[in-house]
């Protein structure tokens, strides 16, 4: 489930509450998402909706996703902790290194890196962050995470970043630390086939997510990797009133998000992502978790 850190209702307790009450239901994951700042009036298009419109309001509350994993990872035991995604051109990859493996280390090992590069220029440029060769450079980054990861004294010497020999501790308590790649290119099936152990989509409808799928796979095939090494994960929304865009949604009564579900398993998806809609705030969304979990996950085989 995704976490509560973006809103008009953020804040430690509302945080705090949600994440022990999703652990307590049994939930596998709980999600962040991130955007640091933009400007007021930008161009770029927000790839996940019709019209290319960002839906967040003005206003909107926003926390860092990083300290909000750090944060949950430290009132909770058992709940994994993902991003969806963490877009890597915002920032400086030894630095975040050193936080993606504190985040594992204090969490006992429940990391999953999601990762992403982001589709608002803007946004980079106010963070004085190169835009120009994005792909090219988060594939940089993910070479330097796991050189950072697991080797004894890691170096570099890339196109973009170099250092060198350097002392890196603690590494991430997982080895390997999961990378969830995000995206809808060519260039992020390979980047999945390359680096991945999940793919991870968001908001996009059943047949389009068949196709990605479908396109990884064959990614994977070019690269001498088996498929089956990875799984496949969708972001939806979790809309019992049905106010969301059905396609990507799952919505409804108990027996028709089990429909969805069951459609979901057909094309191969392996873990789901719900992001909560509900009138009431954070006790709203809750509810809902709660009668998912018990009427509808209770059923899934």
């Amino acid at each position: 489930m995704h976490l509560p850190h973006l809103g008009r209702d953020i804040g430690r307790d509302s945080l705090i509450e949600f994440a022990q009450a999703a652990e307590k239901m049994g939930i596998h994951s709980a999600w962040a998402s991130d955007h640091v700042c933009w400007p007021a009036q930008f161009e770029s298009k927000y790839p996940y909706s019709a019209d290319g419109s960002f839906p967040a309001p003005a206003g909107l509350g926003w926390l860092d996703p990083i300290g909000t994993l750090l944060f949950v990872a430290g009132c909770t035991e058992q709940i994994r902790l993902g991003f969806t995604v963490l877009i890597l051109p915002y920032r400086q990859p030894v630095a975040t290194a050193k936080q993606l493996a504190t985040i594992d280390v204090v969490s006992n090992g429940r990391l999953i890196l999601g990762v992403g590069v982001g589709w608002m220029r803007e946004e980079a440029e106010v963070l004085g962050m190169p835009w120009d060769n994005r792909g090219r450079r988060s594939d940089e980054q993910l070479e330097i995470f796991e050189a950072l990861f697991r080797e004894e004294t890691p170096s570099y010497n890339g196109t973009y970043y170099s250092f060198p020999p350097v002392r890196f501790e603690p590494k991430p308590i997982q080895q390997p630390l999961p990378i969830w790649v995000g995206g809808h290119s060519p260039a992020a099936f390979k980047r999945t086939a390359r680096f991945g152990h999940a793919f991870h989509a968001a908001f996009q409808p059943l047949d389009v997510v068949e196709n990605e799928w479908a396109q990884v796979r064959e990614a994977c095939e070019v690269i001498a990797r088996d498929p089956d090494e990875l799984d496949l994960s969708l972001r939806m929304f979790l809309d019992p009133s049905e106010t969301m865009e059905p396609a990507k949604s799952i919505g409804g009564s108990a027996d028709q998000m089990v429909d969805t579900i069951g459609v979901c398993q057909e094309i191969g998806i392996t873990h789901i992502l719900v992001d909560p809609v509900a009138r009431g705030g954070i006790n709203g969304r809750l509810d809902a978790l709660a009668d998912f979990m018990s009427d509808v996950a209770t059923q899934i085989k």
